[in-house]
């Protein structure tokens, strides 16, 4: 069986459109919950003042996803990327036990 080559750009375009989409879907994610076992395996916090600090004294106030070393956004973003939650998103102003201070 030949495929044309206007088939052939068509179906090349349409995968490629539908890629785009998944990764930026995939990229947007959706918020880590609390309650998800990764959170809680690192006391994540979407709001890093309700972090307990008898059961994590190594907070302390201003640390926050937004100044860590592992937190995937742009400055002033509301919520982003973190490679300890794969495809789901934390907020900026939450905390868990592996923050690193950005240099």
């Amino acid at each position: 069986m030949q495929t044309s080559r206007r088939k052939f750009v068509i179906t090349s375009l349409s995968a490629g459109a539908m890629l785009a989409s998944t990764m930026r879907s995939h990229a947007e994610g959706t918020e880590v919950s609390e309650t998800d076992a990764n959170a809680k395996a690192v006391g994540y916090k979407a709001r890093a003042t309700q972090v307990d600090t008898a059961k994590y004294p190594a907070y302390k106030a201003p640390q926050a996803c937004a100044n860590c070393q592992l937190y995937q956004a742009k400055a002033g973003s509301e919520q982003g990327g973190c490679p300890l939650f794969g495809a789901k998103t934390v907020s900026a102003k939450g905390w868990c036990s592996a923050y690193v201070k950005k240099a």
